[in-house]
């Protein structure tokens, strides 16, 4: 029996994991070696953290918008939650833990754990509608949390943390440095986060999305996106299984933003705007609704197309404009879907007539 026969009687969960994971491990395995060995530019072994950021934004984001089939626009709310929140514990542990990775990793924690409760906040409430409402209020919520960052004063010193929201001022600091100073944003930041550490969080956003998908929630989940009142008349709560959908991807996102934040030395509440929101969205969809190995390829890509297009200068955003719009109507062409199958179909009976022994190797 041929590989491509075995890997087909897997079942779909196995394939999943086979695709997700194998990808994943081969770009780490690939990436890690050529960038220590400076082997890979440094603009772009600078890129390596935030497209781990993004792909942990962009898969989480499909949990909600793919699986569960709402809309949310205010994905970098959440995003920013961890990310001050890593940045605050980040500078608080600095003196008192030795060890930047545990550091590192008490900070994505925390993160994804307030993340997480706002998550269940907004939710709460706002999961009782759906459609155009869903993606408005979530909006809103992004720019509120924007505008309450902007607003807050944190600083450290000998006594602790001092938060304020008048000015830096207020804090009413004996010696100490400023964490977060309302619209410049967070300062001083110690630049922790690693690309190992990105690929580590990577792997833990497929354990826990591939496995809520496939979990008896996530069959609930799809049931809900795929029909409302039918999963509602066998007892399904929607509720229920549609804040499980929102919690997790929120804290996922606040881990991703701490990891984002622990990358700069400094990082403005500004960032995490409407724009990131739909930044976002935009890989989601151009990866597949609901398609995890769709998405992480289309992170990836198009995440370093601005930088693979610098070269061209003032036309590069231009060229990035025209090529997402191909994507999108070749995406979305019946044609093109049937060019692509069939060219599929072609590779696969060449390659079933080269392991059958049909074709030698000297045609």
């Amino acid at each position: 029996m041929s590989i491509a026969s075995k890997y087909k009687g897997l079942s779909k969960y196995a394939r999943t994991n086979i695709k997700t994971y194998g990808l994943v491990i081969i770009l780490f395995a690939v990436l890690y070696p050529l960038s220590n060995a400076g082997l890979v530019s440094y603009s772009i072994t600078g890129q390596l953290v935030p497209i781990c950021t993004y792909i942990v934004m962009a898969i989480s984001l499909n949990l909600t918008v793919g699986i569960l089939g709402e809309l949310s626009l205010g994905h970098a709310g959440f995003m920013s939650i961890g990310a001050f929140t890593g940045a605050i514990l980040s500078a608080s542990l600095q003196d008192k833990v030795g060890s930047d990775p545990v550091i590192l990793l008490l900070a994505i924690i925390a993160g994804g754990i307030l993340a997480g409760i706002a998550g269940c906040l907004i939710g709460i409430p706002v999961l009782r509608l759906s459609g155009d409402y869903l993606a408005i209020v979530t909006l809103a919520f992004g720019e509120i949390i924007k505008n309450i960052i902007n607003c807050l004063y944190v600083g450290i010193d000998s006594k602790g943390l001092h938060i304020n929201m008048k000015d830096a001022a207020s804090l009413g600091m004996k010696g100490g440095r400023i964490i977060l100073n309302g619209p410049q944003g967070a300062v001083g930041i110690t630049k922790i986060a690693s690309f190992t550490a990105g690929f580590i969080l990577i792997l833990f956003t497929l354990f826990i999305v591939i496995n809520l998908i496939y979990s008896r929630s996530g069959r609930a989940i799809t049931a809900i996106r795929d029909n409302r009142i039918a999963a509602e008349s066998v007892g399904i709560s929607i509720t229920k299984y549609k804040l499980i959908a929102f919690i997790t991807s929120a804290a996922l996102a606040g881990m991703a933003g701490a990891l984002y934040a622990l990358n700069f030395s400094a990082v403005a509440a500004e960032k995490f705007n409407f724009n990131t929101s739909i930044l976002i969205l935009v890989f989601v969809v151009l990866g597949g609704m609901g398609n995890i190995f769709g998405t992480i390829i289309a992170t990836a890509l198009l995440y370093m197309l601005p930088e693979l297009l610098r070269d061209v200068g003032d036309f590069r955003m231009l060229i990035y404009a025209i090529l997402l719009i191909a994507v999108m109507l070749l995406t979305n062409s019946s044609k093109a879907k049937l060019i692509l199958e069939n060219a599929k179909l072609k590779l696969r009976s060449i390659f079933r007539k080269n392991n059958d022994g049909e074709v030698g190797s000297n045609g």
